[in-house]
């Protein structure tokens, strides 16, 4: 092979090595929902995505790509940096033995220098410095690659899969972008005490935290009882238990057992004398141990903002949206309009 030759293919081996580097550091480092904002208005985008999904088979199409230019570097351009160097050695004097050995180590290291430096570290770079705008100008070509390629990759990847399963470790197939909650509380704490961060969404970020460990158990006040009339109430009971509490949803009990709930508006239209018994909605009934964030979605979904909270099937308390409002935003606490703050059921 010619000297000319020989560096248009070694420039291309290089080439091809610094797009594989690329492609595997750009989808590491990348954000899925860039990808998922730009997919309706770009093919490259969806590829991308497509990518970030087949994680495992990129990245073994990855690194079968940089092997392959690596072996083809050491079988094509060392041989000939090596040939090309022997008869400089000898020129300048030395032994024809001493002279290969000294063409064949300096070979080696320009080679590994332009596959190392040209070939790796300088795409690595740029894929992490851009990734989203990396991954998608490589998704098509890299997709392209991979379904020719794959069922060789499935192979590969089915054999590290089994490995790792042997090593007690279950393999994925998507990159976790996300943080947990330690991780996320580490990052506000650092940003507050770098001044980033103002005290007051410290606080309420905080909160919102904790809404994953909390139970709507964590928010009754035993120092409180909620409003309730008996099932036998008239409107004007209603009314009259609202102006002593304030409490616009007022429970309705058969004993000790909470049966339905009636706002102080709907007993408007009735006579005082009147039986509440048609204005009477199903209590919304949650568990004590259910974690606060559900329950808070819950309560969102079916749009109720009162939840009467049990504990082994007994009334224990209930919990207003305002209640949960107000852990979650504590520097700017809100008033329960119209709901009793998240209370135990006490002398009721």
């Amino acid at each position: 092979m010619s000297g000319l030759l020989t560096t248009f293919v070694t420039i291309a081996i290089i080439a091809l090595s610094a797009f594989f580097v690329a492609v595997e550091f750009s989808l590491m480092a990348a954000k899925k929902h860039r990808f998922e904002d730009a997919a309706p208005r770009s093919r490259a985008a969806r590829a991308a995505l497509r990518n970030s999904a087949d994680l495992t088979l990129l990245l073994a199409g990855s690194q079968l790509g940089i092997t392959v230019c690596t072996l083809a570097l050491g079988a094509i351009t060392k041989p000939a940096v090596h040939h090309a160097l022997t008869p400089l050695m000898t020129d300048l004097g030395l032994p024809l033995g001493a002279a290969d050995v000294v063409a064949f180590v300096l070979a080696l290291v320009l080679v590994t220098f332009l596959h190392l430096v040209v070939g790796e570290m300088m795409p690595k770079s740029w894929s992490i410095a851009h990734p989203e705008k990396s991954a998608m100008m490589l998704a098509l070509p890299m997709r392209a690659f991979m379904t020719v390629t794959r069922p060789l990759l499935v192979a590969l990847n089915g054999a590290a899969n089994w490995l790792v399963r042997k090593a007690g470790v279950e393999p994925v197939d998507e990159l976790s972008a996300g943080h947990d909650a330690d991780e996320l509380r580490q990052l506000v704490e650092h940003s507050a005490d770098q001044g980033t961060l103002d005290a007051s969404y410290q606080a309420a970020i905080e909160s919102a935290l904790e809404l994953r460990e909390l139970t709507l158990g964590d928010l009754l006040r035993p120092d409180r009882s909620a409003s309730s009339v008996p099932e036998s109430a008239t409107a004007k009971d209603v009314q009259e238990v609202t102006l002593a509490s304030g409490h616009m949803r007022v429970l309705v009990r058969r004993g000790r057992r909470v049966v339905g709930v009636v706002h102080v508006r709907d007993t408007v239209d009735l006579a005082p004398s009147a039986r509440i018994t048609p204005i009477v909605r199903e209590p919304f009934v949650l568990d004590a141990a259910q974690p606060l964030h559900e329950a808070l979605a819950s309560m969102r979904e079916s749009r109720h903002h009162l939840a009467v909270v049990t504990r082994r099937g007994l009334p224990a308390g209930v919990v207003s949206m305002s209640d949960i409002l107000v852990r979650l935003f504590p520097q700017e606490p809100r008033a329960s309009v119209g709901t009793p703050a998240a209370t135990s059921p006490g002398g009721s």
